[in-house]
């Protein structure tokens, strides 16, 4: 996705600017992000997709969206390192992980699951973050290099190894965050008149 280094220096701009961060392991995360970016864009916003970095600065955009990829319930490091730089913008924060998790839609004892796996994730989050919503994604996914353990329980839950990645339910996560930025936008614009 390509960076639009303009958009977020100009608060008069006529499209709300969006600022998609994220942590990868092995690529799924980076994809999911891509994803959102992208809605957003046909969505009409200007949106810079990053990987996460000491000098990313979320300062100046309407919105921050913040992903990363799940290692034992904790997201990976740089991501929790970057949270309080994007609750500092001032701009809403909307939070993605993605995980292992077969299904995290499907099932009450998958969304009990799912829930479980956010709550504990968001104890890792910095003392007194709460974005503005957090939601579970499922990456791709290889449960050979997991333990016994792991693979047994993956099963279970009606995993198997693959590309999980539900892009439906990512583009309709993303167009909620487009309605919320344009909304925030109209109520701007409408003070400002």
């Amino acid at each position: 996705m390509a960076q639009h280094p303009t958009a977020a220096r100009h608060p008069t701009a006529q499209h709300p600017t969006a600022l998609i961060a994220y942590a990868t392991a092995a690529g799924s995360t980076a994809g999911i992000a891509e994803r959102i970016a992208a809605t957003l864009a046909e969505d009409g916003a200007e949106v810079t997709c990053r990987a996460v970095t000491d000098d990313l600065d979320p300062a100046g955009f309407d919105v921050v969206v913040v992903g990363s990829a799940v290692h034992s319930m904790a997201w990976l490091p740089p991501a929790l390192a970057f949270l309080p730089k994007a609750a500092a913008s001032g701009a809403p924060v909307w939070c993605f992980s993605v995980g292992g998790l077969a299904s995290p839609d499907s099932g009450r004892v998958s969304r009990y699951l799912a829930a479980g796996e956010l709550r504990r994730i968001e104890t890792g989050f910095p003392h007194g973050f709460t974005p503005r919503e957090h939601r579970l994604f499922t990456g791709v996914v290889d449960v050979t290099r997991s333990p016994l353990w792991g693979r047994v329980f993956y099963r279970l839950t009606g995993g198997s190894s693959g590309d999980h990645r539900d892009w439906a339910a990512v583009a309709a996560w993303a167009r909620r965050i487009a309605t919320a930025m344009h909304g925030k936008a109209s109520a701007a614009g409408s003070a400002t008149a």
